[in-house]
């Protein structure tokens, strides 16, 4: 049985860098296994680096931790010829790895009672040992088979923001992002040393981070006041992205994404002033902010930006992200990118846009979604022209594990539909380039076995993606579970392809869960923590209608998208039913057992939402008392199936504190939440009782 948690206990897991004491010692080794016993040396040479020499160290704790082995480093001038792995960094690359020659590159061979890695880099060289691990992890053992390894990653950077608190990297949570094979991690930037929750000394972090073979990328949150043709514009610029780059010459570079970093541009198409700034007395002007156009003079000023920080760091890396202009004309879009600069990196979002059809009807992938697999069409538009134009090309795909299908879960358990984007990306890889990758957002980055998936995955060549999830999920939740395990996800996979990817839905109730209100008269949000960067600021109450001329008119599809989310709401039912009846269950089951349960609850309450709006939206409008009060009946109901969803909800965030919370939300939907939502529920039969009274007086 999983433990009752506090607020916050799930960082004590994230905290813990190896799971300890996972050999089976009843399992024997092969005649022509490798076997690692205590006295093994970890060697390496007189120039590793400090990445090698961290990694070596994981290597040796692991040995330690996870395998009751113990193991010592040593410097290659004190070796013996004991057993040992011995780590170098190829100075003839292209010979020693040949394909694998590249980035991140490395090759594991056998030799005797030695096991010899030849690296491309020191990072290479780090992936080759927790590669190694990996493998051991899969078997229970330290038994590895005598086969060459050869690969190289097939992505760089691969950026995540931190999934252990806004913008906090604990040295374990750094160590964590280098074993799932991320190379990269982001941080909020308000202005120098400067974050949306304050202070956070970003060279210190830096030189933490590089340790354990991460770049740091600053995600600017500068306000851009100037157009570059304004007087004065470069010395504004000079003090915000110059001063950056000047005091923190290491960072490896900036996402500049629109609805950031707008500024007061000239394209006829746009107002020239900020989207908070979008209305005149309080009236919309009817034109959008430049931050939500591919405006004619974004190349103008990034050359402007790409020019004062390359003064600091002549190889930043300058980040252009076009993710709020999916919905632009593809001739507008493509506009903009023929008159780029080519020596920046160009970021497309995978998915994005995309119109689906939900039983019949017509949506559009309105944010990041697993639902539907990608490449989108305005990915392809952009990759291809970024092509051409010869730009780098990078996208958001979302494969640290978390989308905005469900906003409070650590990662989504659906590696099928995930396999499928990663099928799409490889090929966006071979015919476009796509060499860089955002993988998270303030959502942030849970390590789970959806990132070791991807992080085989992401490195070529590899072996057949079911083949590679299969061993992990033997190492994850043993081999005698794999099969009912498998077939659980394999449901749960097919779950998420009835998900509706609405603003209402992605800004609704499964933007927060269960704790979502229903609400008749009042709008009444859940509490937001006083520390949050958002809070509730980034949820629809009442339920969002929204209107976007690409998609069916919601009254007609609405009740089709809830059909589509019942077909949803029984995959992963029947997945939990068949996780119920596995017998002999690890920790890491129960957890993933829990959080199906919290998926499953959240999903009703995605249901019931669009069912309460509808009725609400027919009570507005029906004439007949008696119809007046039978729906006053149905809204009932559904305050009494949500009253229950609830509180089946909260014992399973009481043995998860992750679930339920999101970085920049922090929580929404822990048990004090939850029990808002019920007080929030007896409110709303005090509104219903109110609605049948005054309905009396028409009698």
């Amino acid at each position: 049985m999983l433990k009752k948690e506090n607020n916050y206990d799930f960082r004590k897991r994230m905290l813990k860098i190896h799971d300890k004491n996972i050999r089976d010692y009843e399992k024997a080794s092969n005649e022509d296994d490798f076997v690692i016993e205590n006295g093994f040396m970890v060697v390496v040479g007189k120039d590793a680096d400090d990445v090698i020499i961290t990694a070596a160290r994981d290597f040796i704790d692991y040995l330690f931790d996870s395998m009751g082995v113990a193991a010592m480093l040593i410097r290659e001038e004190e070796a013996t010829d004991a057993p040992a792995i011995r780590i170098s960094v190829s100075d003839n690359p292209a010979k020693d790895l040949g394909k694998s020659a590249g980035y991140r590159g490395f090759k594991i061979e056998f030799n005797g009672n030695t096991i010899n890695v030849t690296a491309y880099d020191s990072r290479g060289a780090a992936q080759a040992l927790y590669r190694l691990e990996d493998l051991m992890s899969f078997r229970k053992a330290p038994y590895l088979k005598r086969e060459t390894v050869c690969c190289k990653a097939m992505y760089g950077p691969q950026m995540v923001h931190s999934g252990y608190g806004l913008d906090e990297y604990p040295n374990e949570h750094l160590a964590a992002i280098a074993h799932e094979g991320r190379d990269a991690i982001l941080v909020f930037v308000k202005d120098v040393n400067i974050t949306p929750y304050g202070y956070l000394d970003f060279n210190e972090l830096i030189y933490r981070a590089e340790k354990y073979g991460i770049d740091v990328y600053a995600y600017s949150y500068f306000k851009s006041e100037m157009h570059p043709d304004e007087k004065g514009a470069e010395a504004h610029y000079e003090s915000t992205y110059g001063r950056l780059f000047k005091e923190c010459p290491k960072l490896k570079g900036v996402t500049l994404v629109g609805e950031s970093v707008e500024f007061p541009s000239k394209d006829p198409h746009v107002t020239g002033h900020h989207y908070w700034e979008n209305t005149v007395e309080g009236i919309p002007t009817g034109k959008t902010s430049p931050g939500w156009f591919p405006c004619c003079d974004f190349p103008q000023w990034l050359n402007l930006i790409k020019k004062i920080i390359r003064k600091y760091n002549s190889e930043a890396d300058i980040v252009f992200w076009t993710y709020n202009w999916g919905m632009r004309k593809e001739e507008d879009r493509l506009a903009l990118i023929e008159n780029l600069p080519t020596d920046i990196s160009l970021m497309a979002t995978f998915e994005m846009f995309e119109i689906l059809n939900v039983e019949g009807a017509r949506d559009i992938c309105a944010d990041y979604t697993l639902s539907f697999a990608g490449p989108g069409g305005y990915f392809k538009s952009e990759a291809k022209a970024a092509r051409e134009k010869g730009i780098r090309l990078y996208s958001m795909t979302n494969t640290g594990g978390l989308t905005w299908d469900i906003g409070v879960i650590p990662y989504e358990p659906f590696p099928y539909q995930w396999i499928e984007r990663y099928k799409g990306m490889e090929k966006a890889n071979k015919e476009w380039g796509l060499c860089g990758l955002m993988e998270s957002h303030h959502y942030g980055f849970y390590p789970s076995f959806i990132s070791k998936l991807s992080k085989f995955a992401f490195f070529e060549p590899h072996e057949d993606y079911e083949k590679i999830l299969k061993d992990i999920l033997i190492g994850e939740y043993d081999e005698e579970n794999f099969e009912a395990v498998d077939k659980a996800l394999r449901l749960w996979s097919k779950a998420i392809t009835y998900y509706t990817p609405t603003n209402a839905d992605q800004y609704g109730a499964f933007r927060v869960g269960p704790s979502y209100p229903l609400c008749l008269e009042r709008s009444i949000k859940p509490p937001a923590l006083s520390y949050s960067m958002f809070g509730n600021g980034i949820m629809k109450v009442p339920y969002y209608m929204g209107c976007d001329d690409r998609c069916t008119y919601l009254s007609i599809r609405i009740e089709r998208e809830w059909q589509s989310l019942e077909k949803m709401r029984a995959y992963i039912a029947e997945g939990l039913e068949i996780l119920g009846k596995i017998e002999n269950k690890n920790e890491k089951l129960l957890y993933l057992e829990n959080m199906g349960k919290f998926i499953l609850f959240t999903t009703i309450s995605g249901i019931n939402a669009k069912k309460w709006y509808s009725l609400v939206t027919e009570l507005r409008a029906e004439k007949n008392v008696e119809k007046l009060f039978s729906i006053l009946d149905e809204l009932e109901k559904l305050v009494d199936i949500e009253e229950t969803n609830a509180r089946n909800t909260i014992p399973v965030v009481g043995v998860d504190s992750r679930l339920g919370w999101e970085p920049s939300m922090e929580y929404m939907t822990d048990e004090k939440h939850l029990d808002w939502k019920l007080r929030q529920l007896d409110y709303a039969r005090v509104e219903i009782n109110n609605e049948r009274r005054s309905l009396s007086l028409s009698l």
